[in-house]
C-alpha cells in the first residue's frame, strides 16, 4: 500500500519528555497528558512533515530490527492526529475502518508492538485544588493559598514566575 502522506508532529504548546521506552507528552493548551509507548513514540518522532509514510515505515523496520507493516504507521499517525499531537496544517490521512480491524490486520503481520497512546486529561494547574480566587496579590495570602503566590490574569492564585 504506498501512501505519500508526509505527517508533521504538532511543536507548539507541548512539554515533551523522552524515557526508555516511552514518550510523555503534556499539551498546556487543552491539559491533556499522552504516554506513547516506544512504537507511537518512534512513529511521532519521525513526523517531521517532510517524510513520507511509507518511508517512516522503513526506517521504523530498520530501528525496531523487525518487519514493520505499513498498516501499523498509518495506525499510529491515526491515532496521533485524533489526540491533535500531529499539526493541524497536516493533509487529511487516510483512516483505517476502525480501531479493532486494524488491530487485527497490524497484529497478524507486525513483528513489532502496537502503538500504543495512553491519555489522561490532567488538572488545570497544579493548584486549582485550593480554590484561591483573588482581585489581588494580598488576597492570596490566606490560609488555604500558598504564602509563595501571586494574582495571575485570570484571577487566581498561582506559584511565583
Amino acid at each position: 500500500m504506498s501512501n505519500t502522506q508526509y505527517p508533521k508532529a504538532r511543536t507548539e504548546n507541548l512539554v515533551v519528555q523522552f524515557l526508555p521506552g516511552e514518550t510523555l507528552v503534556y499539551d498546556v493548551t487543552s491539559n491533556e497528558a499522552h504516554c506513547l509507548n516506544e512504537t507511537a513514540g518512534f512513529i511521532w518522532s519521525m513526523c517531521s512533515g517532510e517524510v513520507s509514510i511509507d518511508e517512516i515505515t522503513r526506517s521504523a523496520t530498520a530501528a525496531f530490527g523487525k518487519p514493520v507493516n505499513a498498516d501499523l504507521v498509518d495506525f499510529a499517525v491515526k491515532e496521533l492526529h485524533s489526540r491533535k499531537l500531529l499539526s493541524e496544517s497536516a493533509v487529511e490521512l487516510p483512516m483505517l475502518t476502525n480501531r479493532r480491524e486494524a488491530i487485527k490486520r497490524i497484529g497478524l503481520t507486525s513483528a513489532v508492538a502496537i502503538p500504543i497512546i495512553a491519555s489522561l486529561v490532567a488538572p488545570r494547574s497544579a493548584m486549582s485544588f485550593t480554590s484561591c480566587a483573588c482581585a489581588s496579590p494580598a488576597q492570596c495570602a490566606t490560609p488555604r493559598c500558598p504564602t509563595n503566590t501571586v494574582c495571575d490574569a485570570n484571577g487566581e492564585c498561582s506559584p511565583r514566575p
